[in-house]
């Protein structure tokens, strides 16, 4: 894993987006993640592309949804549905390669630095505030997952 942008704590503001939101067991969530990808790209043609964590249990099933940021909110339609990125202060960090490493590397780097996540322990797993990994690599024009630029993004506690 290659750290193009070192963690830190950006303020992002609030984004609206197009999203399809599903669960799925991790085993198998990224092929389901590009399935997804493949559905919004087919219906607009600009847009960062992300991939949203919603709740995590890594042993169980994955909240998760693949959306557009759009620069308004859009209808609801069929699967396609509004969302929003809330603003807040966020713990980034942007890599290029192993998602897994970056996650963890992130993720030590938050409870190093004594920041609190928007988590809660939910029945279900990890239910985060907002989670994402922004793709500033267009997916649609580099096929390989390994060489996309990744921004993580992990909304921090007020």
């Amino acid at each position: 894993m290659e750290i193009v942008e070192a963690p830190k704590v950006v303020a992002l503001p609030e984004r609206n987006y197009a999203g399809i939101r599903t669960v799925t067991p991790f085993k198998g969530m990224f092929l389901v993640r590009d399935r997804l990808m493949k559905e919004l790209h087919a219906r607009f043609d600009q847009g960062d592309t992300f991939f949203r964590l919603h709740v995590i249990d890594m042993a169980g099933e994955m909240h998760v949804e693949v959306g557009i940021v759009t620069g308004a909110a859009v209808e609801p339609d069929g699967r396609v549905l509004p969302g929003v990125l809330p603003a807040g202060d966020y713990a980034t960090m942007t890599y290029v390669g192993h998602g897994r490493r970056a996650n963890r590397t992130l993720l030590e780097w938050i409870r190093g630095n004594d920041l609190a996540m928007d988590c809660v322990e939910d029945p279900a797993g990890d239910r985060f505030g907002c989670r994402y990994e922004l793709y500033r690599t267009d997916p649609r024009t580099e096929r390989m997952k390994t060489r996309w630029q990744t921004q993580l993004a992990i909304r921090l506690d007020r």
